[in-house]
């Protein structure tokens, strides 16, 4: 189904154009099969540099395309509409020059930023570690300093990314200050002692890479830490509040798919000489599917709005998130129902959608961590 979308200007109307020709051009006809043998799009990253996307949300300044949120998040449910696992790696590109983009220095924004955005560069964000997950304040991971180095060491989990990425922002302890002795490291992939593990057998998004990071005395120069020392933690959080109002964008993007596959699927299935979609049964369901979804697009749109004016955004971009991700299992489910049996099969795309809502769930905060941090301002 196509969307009427209500964009700021007439710029903003031909990029999400152009981006929904890329995407039926350029993902659609690779999706399923890269979706199945695990097979990780690089090239398709270089594409859509080409295009700027990866450069979207920085400074002009930087060679950046100074877009702002309400139109960038709106780019990314449109990718995901078609290939989540593409609308995952760009908000983690994003996530992981997030921290140099807004705590870095002038000279190290001026020095890296405009090659880490021009499109031939990937990031990932580490900040996971095995035993630190909803908790990234009891993180292992070390840098310790040397002179005018840094020497990190320890592990990072369920990093996007891990093994693909070209640079990494890494949240490491410098200090055993709890949360407040964590530090962010600008980290180039190929530094000695960097390595990825073999990539994790997930239940969807298996387009996207995801593995553990090993840092053995990883050295770095110390003009490479972000912020002060002890900054780290807040740089993430930070980094972590935009990232939620990203994956609500590729959790509406999935539901959407979910809910315009099964609406195609009930006009053309015909049971007792009709098509499925005149019975109250499903048409009631598909109008349920639809309200869902377009309600949690207008919360994230709400909570980016609010971004782009400076306004707080960290209850709202939690409770997009908690909605967008819980829409995206129920209407994928719904998605499989309306199919009956041929939705269990992987002949047609709900199943896989299905998969992939379920980590929207769980990454970026899990649903229970959202709930902790929306019901913080009610204390």
């Amino acid at each position: 189904m196509a969307l009427t979308r209500i964009l700021p200007s007439r710029e903003d109307e031909d990029l999400l154009n152009t981006i929904m020709r890329f995407a039926a051009a350029e993902l659609q006809p690779r999706v399923a099969e890269a979706e199945e043998n695990g097979t990780f799009p690089r090239d398709v990253f270089r594409k859509l540099g080409a295009l700027g996307v990866l450069s979207l949300p920085h400074d002009a300044e930087y060679d950046g395309g100074e877009l702002p949120a309400e139109v960038a998040l709106q780019v990314v449910e449109e990718l995901s509409r078609t290939w989540a696992s593409i609308g995952v790696g760009v908000t983690v590109h994003w996530a992981s020059v997030h921290p140099l983009w807004k705590w870095g220095s002038d000279e190290q924004r001026k020095r890296w930023l405009p090659e880490l955005i021009s499109g031939d560069l990937l990031g990932g964000f580490c900040l996971s570690e095995p035993e630190a997950g909803s908790d990234p304040g009891a993180m292992k991971t070390t840098a310790t300093r040397e002179g005018n180095e840094y020497v990190i060491n320890g592990v990072k989990a369920w990093i996007t990314h891990g093994g693909e990425a070209d640079f990494y922002s890494v949240m490491a302890r410098t200090s055993g200050d709890g949360a407040k002795g964590i530090s962010c490291f600008l980290v180039p992939a190929d530094t000695p002692g960097i390595s990825a593990a073999p990539p994790e057998r997930k239940m969807g998004l298996n387009g996207s890479r995801t593995s553990e990071v090993r840092f053995e005395n990883v050295r770095v120069s110390a003009n490479r830490r972000i912020g002060d020392e002890g900054r780290g933690l807040a740089i993430a959080l930070d980094a972590l509040d935009t990232g939620r109002l990203c994956i609500a964008a590729v959790s509406t993007g999935v539901a959407q798919a979910a809910l315009d596959h099964a609406a195609d699927y009930a006009r053309t299935r015909q049971q007792f000489g009709r098509p499925i979609i005149d019975f109250q049964g499903v048409s009631f369901l598909l109008a349920d599917m639809s309200a869902r979804t377009s309600a949690a697009r207008a919360l994230y749109l709400d909570a980016a709005r609010r971004k782009d004016r400076g306004v707080p955004f960290t209850r709202l971009a939690a409770e997009a998130k908690l909605v967008a991700s819980d829409t995206a299992m129920a209407v994928t489910t719904d998605a499989v129902q309306v199919y009956g049996g041929a939705g269990y099969t992987r002949d047609y795309p709900v199943e896989r959608l299905m998969r992939e809502a379920k980590i929207m769930q769980i990454f970026e905060g899990t649903n229970q961590i959202q709930r902790h941090v929306i019901g913080r301002d009610y204390r």
